[in-house]
């Protein structure tokens, strides 16, 4: 491997640090290392602000582990940073000359404000959306507020409020009672109180959340067969789970992984207060933070494009596509959508994901062709896909699993992005745009009609076209069998009929 095309970026965060290493290919970012240990700095405070002894060597122990791995990465394409607690600690000079010793390079501690527009920048650069975006981000000591649209923020802030020090504070001995919750939402909502007026006045189109906080509730709602949208009731129904519980040893909720346990509640509870203070409809998880945000500020800024386009170009020359073909469904698919506009809703974020499905349909012909739909299927169910969420990964999974032969309806309604119905909807129109454009060339998709009757498409096509184009014709004809045969009825039809 050409070691000129590895970055590493390292954070020193109050609850964990973290290490995230790279392999620059194709334009894209291939993760060669996740490496994550929880170090809980911000507990090692003391009331004269400097960190107790034990928390520095849990911090000097873990930097052992990160050290072998940097060695083999240009000094250029490191960057490692503190944040809250670094920033808070009066004898930080006691841990960074250690800390530097063990790494090998050089430790920044960045202000509030930096660690902002350096999430908003990881934020930027691996989550789609379109307008302005709010995003949160939860840690240890801080929590961490911006608005900024495309790849520019807008208004930023960082607050003395984490996951750590309001479980010291308000979680004392690991009670989980209403009235613990209460007290910890309500001093997150003082801690808001300045700010809020400026957030709510900018606004913004789309909200989500970078923190661990925001994973653990969105592992949970999986958990629970839920969508991936996170709100304030599901939130108030998880503090209600909670105080079930009664402690943190008891707290057993579905999805939760035991290394987020102890942090979740006091996280859930500043959660609580930005959603009613901010009044946040909904947010979903975004694909990237700090640590994104420290690569992509060290392999410089790309062209300003949604993040799954970059993602889909970069599949593309990975995986070796036809290109000209992918548009060519894709153009068709859409099509067929927009037909349907009048009969059947489907949002714009669903739309965007049958345009995606049909860019990348021939993903799995790298592997082979007789199972290539499973073949697609799994490569996007593993491979890293910055833009998209866990659920539009899921959904993109299931409809280039339907993509042909049978269908496998339950992948379509276990996805958790979209209704099983409108994913259905859509797993048929992929299907036929491939048909239409079987020939691969320019100016052989026929023009077409689609009519939607309730569950009954009908397609219309030329007069004659069947005769003159015998093996789509025929793939029409059995794919109409095998639709109907699901409940869906499918009729093919010619405008002379």
């Amino acid at each position: 491997m050409n070691n000129a095309a590895l970055y590493a970026a390292v954070d020193l965060g109050s609850n964990s640090f973290h290490m995230l290493v790279v392999h620059e290919v194709a334009g894209a970012c291939r993760t060669l290392a996740k490496i994550k240990r929880k170090v809980r700095l911000a507990a090692g405070l003391q009331a004269d602000g400097s960190l107790d002894a034990a928390s520095m060597q849990r911090g000097w122990d873990c930097l052992q582990l990160f050290a072998e791995q940097l060695q083999d990465i240009p000094a250029t394409h490191i960057r490692i940073v503190g944040t809250a607690t670094l920033r808070l600690a009066t004898n930080i000079a006691v841990f960074l000359e250690r800390a530097e010793a063990i790494l090998g390079h050089p430790v920044r501690i960045i202000s509030g404000e930096e660690e902002a527009a350096t999430i908003y920048e990881g934020v930027a650069w691996t989550s789609s959306g379109v307008g302005r975006r709010l995003v949160i981000d939860i840690g240890g000591a801080s929590t961490e507020l911006i608005i900024g649209e495309n790849t520019h923020p807008q208004l930023l802030n960082s607050l003395h409020m984490g996951c750590v020090t309001w479980l010291s504070r308000y979680f004392v001995g690991g009670q989980l009672t209403a009235a613990n919750f209460e007290q910890a939402i309500a001093a997150a909502r003082q801690t808001l109180t300045p700010i809020a007026g400026d957030y709510l006045k900018l606004g913004w189109q789309n909200c989500v959340g970078a923190s661990g906080t925001v994973q653990a509730i969105q592992e949970i709602m999986i958990g629970l067969g839920e969508d991936e949208q996170i709100t304030l009731a599901k939130l108030l129904q998880l503090k209600q789970a909670a105080i079930t519980c009664g402690h943190l040893d008891r707290l057993d909720l579905p999805g939760l992984q035991s290394e987020r346990a102890s942090v979740f509640p006091s996280g859930l509870a500043i959660l609580i207060a930005l959603f009613e203070m901010l009044a946040i409809d909904s947010m979903t998880l975004a694909g990237g933070a700090l640590r994104e945000g420290l690569i992509y500020g060290m392999l410089g800024r790309r062209r300003e494009c949604d993040a799954r386009e970059r993602t889909a170009d970069s599949l593309i020359s990975r995986y070796q596509l036809d290109r000209e073909q992918a548009e060519r469904v894709r153009s068709t698919a859409l099509k067929a959508l927009q037909q349907l506009a009048s009969s059947q809703h489907i949002d714009s974020p669903a739309t965007a994901m049958l345009g995606w499905a049909a860019l990348l349909y021939e993903l799995g012909l790298c592997i082979e062709y007789k199972r290539a739909p499973e073949h697609a299927a799994y490569i996007i169910r593993h491979v890293d896909l910055p833009g998209f969420t866990p659920a539009q990964k899921q959904l993109l999974a299931a409809l280039l699993l339907n993509q042909r032969d049978e269908f496998r309806q339950e992948s379509l309604e276990q996805q958790g992005a979209i209704e099983p119905e409108p994913a259905i909807l859509l797993a048929r129109l992929l299907r036929l745009a491939i048909i239409l454009c079987l020939r691969r060339t320019r100016g052989t998709v026929p023009e077409f009609r689609l009519e939607a009757r309730d569950r009954q498409l009908i397609l219309t096509l030329p007069a004659d076209w069947s005769q003159n184009h015998h093996l789509r014709a025929s793939e029409l004809q059995q794919e109409a069998a095998r639709q109907t045969e699901q409940g869906w009825p499918l009729v093919i039809k010619h405008s002379e009929e």
